[in-house]
């Protein structure tokens, strides 16, 4: 059965009224942090509306909050596991369409911030709030009431959170929590539902869909219901791609074993910061974080001598340039050990302050405690690694 094609053409025809000023229709998705995620109603919906998976795929949970995608039988490598039709999937470039010059004054807002590479996240952004607009009215409501109501991203957490957080993944986190601010100021230019533009919980609850459902692809942003069911790992079975058309296949990349979880990367599997941030949760079996430390050290030295040295440093770090990052740390290692052997002591204190302080938060106010005290209990660690082998150096 094919994804209602005379719906979605009454939506894309009828753009204007996607930014009704009207109130919000009965039948939105219940966004309170008790409401259940109905993940196998949307698996079912899904499977209507033309997508496929592999024998043997299903959605698995320990908790009955996340959810992923498992195999209960052998998939050889290169199998399509799961293929996602592109009248399902939802873009940036059809949200623009859809949109037409509707939100130039919003998108003129990012790139006066400094966020223009930021728009096609903006765009899904705005497209989802206006689906969560139209109720049990949108050909998405069953994929949006599938997805999670609580998030632990930076752009969730408060200024009480980041206090408790080394400066690296603080930073982080309050960097995605000003693009949220800037998302909802944005947001304000468009001819957008008050009721919605209005609602703290509502746009970030969009925002975080967008953010951790999306994956970029040459510049595009496109979320594929049930394919974002994959979950992050360091190693993985597999990788998810677009045709010309903005279909969406999964392949398995490796021989996966009955009773095995299906995951895909979401960004550098050696640096876990970012992903704490972007995604709210703690990779603890990423590699190499032993040598990450070296370069957060750095930078934190680069950043009190010379900020714009440590900018560029920065970004060799986001672009993954391995050989201009060994120069920095070549040329500057001699005269920064003694710096760096500081800064981990110092850390290491620092961390047993930013803990006991959140171990003080009350978890009814402060729900992401027990996140940010895993994660500064795997810095922790790290840093000793690193101290113990830069005693020896």
């Amino acid at each position: 059965m094919k994804f209602n094609l005379s719906l979605v053409a009454v939506c894309l025809a009828k753009s204007a009224a996607a930014f009704s000023s009207q109130a919000l229709p009965p039948g939105v998705v219940n966004l309170s942090s008790s409401a259940q995620r109905d993940v196998f109603t949307m698996a079912d919906w899904a499977a209507s509306f033309g997508v496929q998976q592999a024998e043997g795929l299903q959605l698995t949970s320990y908790d009955g909050q996340d959810y992923f995608a498992a195999t209960q039988q052998d998939i050889p490598a290169g199998t399509c596991v799961m293929y996602v039709p592109s009248d399902v999937v939802l873009s940036s470039s059809q949200a623009a369409q859809e949109f037409g010059g509707a939100l130039g004054d919003a998108e003129n807002q990012l790139s006066m911030a400094g966020l223009q590479e930021k728009i096609p996240l903006f765009r899904l952004f705005m497209k989802i709030l206006v689906e969560y607009g139209k109720g049990e009215a949108s050909p998405w409501y069953t994929w949006l009431n599938s997805l999670p109501r609580i998030y632990n991203t930076g752009a969730s957490m408060t200024y009480a959170c980041f206090d408790c957080l080394p400066p690296y993944a603080a930073w982080l986190a309050l960097t995605e929590r000003q693009n949220f601010v800037n998302f909802q100021k944005a947001s304000k230019y468009a001819p957008m539902n008050e009721e919605i533009v209005s609602n703290v919980t509502i746009l970030k609850w969009a925002y975080n869909v967008a953010l951790t459902r999306s994956i970029d692809w040459y510049g595009e942003r496109y979320i594929s219901p049930m394919g974002d069911m994959f979950n992050h790992g360091t190693e993985t079975e597999a990788e998810i791609s677009y045709d010309e058309n903005g279909n969406c296949m999964v392949y398995a990349t490796t021989d996966v074993y009955a009773g095995s979880p299906l995951r895909v990367s979401y960004g550098d599997p050696t640096n876990p910061t970012p992903l704490f941030a972007s995604y709210g949760f703690l990779d603890e079996t990423s590699p190499a974080t032993f040598c990450k430390v070296y370069d957060v050290a750095l930078y934190y030295v680069l950043k009190k001598s010379d900020p714009s040295l440590a900018d560029g440093f920065y970004q060799t770090m986001m672009s993954g340039d391995e050989a201009a990052k060994s120069q920095y740390h070549e040329q500057y290692w001699q005269y920064t050990k003694e710096e760096m052997q500081k800064h981990v002591d110092g850390t290491l204190r620092d961390l047993d302050k930013w803990s006991t302080k959140a171990n003080g938060y009350d978890l009814n106010t402060h729900p992401r405690v027990p996140l940010i005290l895993a994660h500064n209990d795997f810095v922790k660690e790290t840093f000793l690694n690193v101290k113990n082998n830069l005693d020896y150096m």
